[in-house]
């Protein structure tokens, strides 16, 4: 589990980043990302029931990707609000494959890393 001051959970904070936030795409996972003010890089999850009916197969994905986060948090950059979206294709794959797109979609995209 991520620690409580790396999770973005207001309400606020997240409908913020999706409206202003800047979009990233990889292929299996989607991100919006924004600078903010508290200094810490704060990250929270978001899978839709579009992305597949079933809970166990959404909080499986909420679980491999706060897993892959948790095991980089040091090597993100400090003072960024990230909301992570897995797309459809997401659903099924192991966590290194997962792992391999997320970290080339930040660092080819982004400044986070």
């Amino acid at each position: 589990m991520l620690p409580f001051v790396h999770r973005l959970r207001l309400e606020t904070d997240i409908k913020t980043l999706f409206a202003r936030g800047k979009s990233v795409f990889g292929l299996l996972v989607g991100m919006k990302m924004a600078k903010n003010e508290v200094g810490v890089t704060r990250f929270a999850v978001v899978v839709g029931t579009k992305i597949s009916k079933r809970a166990v197969v959404r909080n499986r994905l909420r679980r491999q990707l706060r897993g892959i986060l948790l095991k980089h948090l040091t090597e993100f950059k400090p003072g960024f609000d990230v909301i992570l979206m897995p797309k459809k294709e997401a659903i099924g794959k192991t966590s290194k494959v997962l792992e391999q797109d997320l970290l080339t979609t930040i660092t080819r995209k982004t400044r986070l890393l």
